[in-house]
């Protein structure tokens, strides 16, 4: 016998609207408060987690498909859809039984917790379309153009392990267990049509309303970050959608999509709390402190790439991180960085390039996540400048990469990707 739940239940509403309190009951559970919900819409012209505002936890995964048959795939995603519906709304991924006997549709370990501000986007790689030179799932003619192999990058030490993948799942939420949550239950539907590849979490600090939060190394980021709120200016030139969001140019399925480019980025903090704050201003460009760019007293003040010093130096060095990612130095590229720092614990083996390739090394820096129209002339663009002249490449290491291109919003009864399928 199954107890019916109220679309608009909540967790914290499970055991009240379980068939005459059964569950609590049966559990032993205590009466649970009311809640005001905390959810974001999963339905729209857009994914969610792309323009949303950032929520304080990221839980990212990369599966690789084992599926023999192409509705299997396509299962596969009707039932993670239908999952991260009520996952995204507070409820379990699947109604819950009161047979105790039967496995149950959902872990529970979030039973009691608000929705969080969960989200849940789903992506797709190379791999889904043509992988070890075959058309598994009758997909290859519809690969994008822009859904191409990232080069690799000078620096790179790019661990297979880390990388790649045929689908990926972003779940983000003010709750890391919620997060979690919503990931291990989505996993636990692809058994027998895909195995996960690869992991990673991230936080953000507690930062302030309004305020710009910090990474790692103690520096703000994202200051430059386009906004769908506000108008271009110098240093943020193009409207939000024309960043992010793939146009007419792209293939009608992918309407409203985005492309995703994945880098985990691991910082020598050991070795950058060993410098002067003036050197990490001048391999940043800005300063620390006050978050403006060198020169400036505010944070959001334009960069100036042609001031000079008394001595005819530029005040924001030639190699400065801020210069070589500013759009007016690529030919207007940009990207919205929704980064993720993260901390894995220590490694006692990292690979360095010497003098540095001795000594303990925190496994801890920042999982980069790279929203845009076309990674040929965003992400692409602008780091073949960076890898070859930052400053900051010698405090950093590139370990792990992926490129993955997310379908557009899903409508009522659809599921993710549903165009793709019907449009082959």
């Amino acid at each position: 016998m199954s107890c019916p739940f109220s679309p608009d239940a909540s967790r914290r509403g499970f055991f009240r609207t379980a068939a005459a309190g059964v569950l609590a009951a049966a559990a032993g559970a205590p009466a649970l408060a009311e809640e005001t919900p905390s959810s974001e819409p999963f339905h729209g012209p857009h994914q969610g987690g792309i323009a949303t505002p950032q929520q304080k936890h990221v839980y990212f995964v990369a599966l690789d498909l084992t599926a023999k048959q192409r509705d299997d795939v396509t299962a596969l995603l009707r039932a993670w859809t239908m999952a991260a519906a009520r996952l995204t709304r507070g409820l379990p991924a699947g109604p819950i039984s009161t047979d105790v006997n039967a496995v149950a549709a959902d872990g529970g370990d979030t039973i009691g917790l608000p929705p969080a501000r969960l989200t849940l986007t789903f992506g797709f790689g190379a791999g889904l379309f043509m992988k070890d030179g075959r058309d598994r799932y009758g997909l290859a003619v519809r690969r994008p153009a822009a859904l191409v192999d990232l080069p690799v990058f000078h620096g790179d030490q790019l661990d297979p392990a880390r990388s790649g993948g045929d689908l990926c799942i972003q779940a983000c939420a003010d709750d890391p267990q919620v997060a979690f949550h919503a990931v291990r239950e989505l996993v636990r539907l692809a058994y027998g049509r895909a195995d996960l590849r690869w992991a990673q979490t991230g936080f953000l600090p507690d930062t302030p309303a309004g305020e710009t939060g910090r990474n790692l190394m103690g520096f703000k980021d994202g200051t430059n970050n386009p906004h769908p709120d506000h108008a271009p200016r110098a240093d943020v030139p193009r409207r939000f959608d024309d960043v992010v969001w793939v146009g007419a140019e792209g293939p009608d399925w992918l309407r409203g999509g985005s492309y995703l480019v994945v880098r985990r980025i691991r910082i020598s903090l050991e070795h950058w709390d060993r410098t002067e704050v003036d050197f990490q201003e001048e391999v940043i460009g800005r300063h620390k402190y006050s978050g403006a760019p060198i020169g400036k007293a505010g944070e959001f003040d334009a960069l100036d790439l042609a001031s000079e010093d008394q001595e005819g130096n530029l005040v924001i060095k030639e190699t400065a991180h801020v210069r070589l990612g500013a759009a007016a130095v690529n030919d207007g590229a940009q990207i919205l960085r929704r980064a993720y720092s993260y901390n894995d614990g220590a490694n006692f083996t990292a690979l360095r390039w010497p003098p540095w390739r001795q000594g303990m090394m925190y496994d801890a820096g920042l999982f980069f996540l790279a929203w845009q129209r076309d990674p040929r002339s965003g992400f692409i663009k602008i780091f073949e400048n960076m890898s070859r002249m930052d400053a900051l490449n010698q405090f950093t290491t590139h370990n792990g990469s992926a490129l993955f291109v997310c379908p557009g919003g899903i409508a009522g009864a659809d599921f993710v990707g549903q165009r793709l399928f019907e449009a082959s």
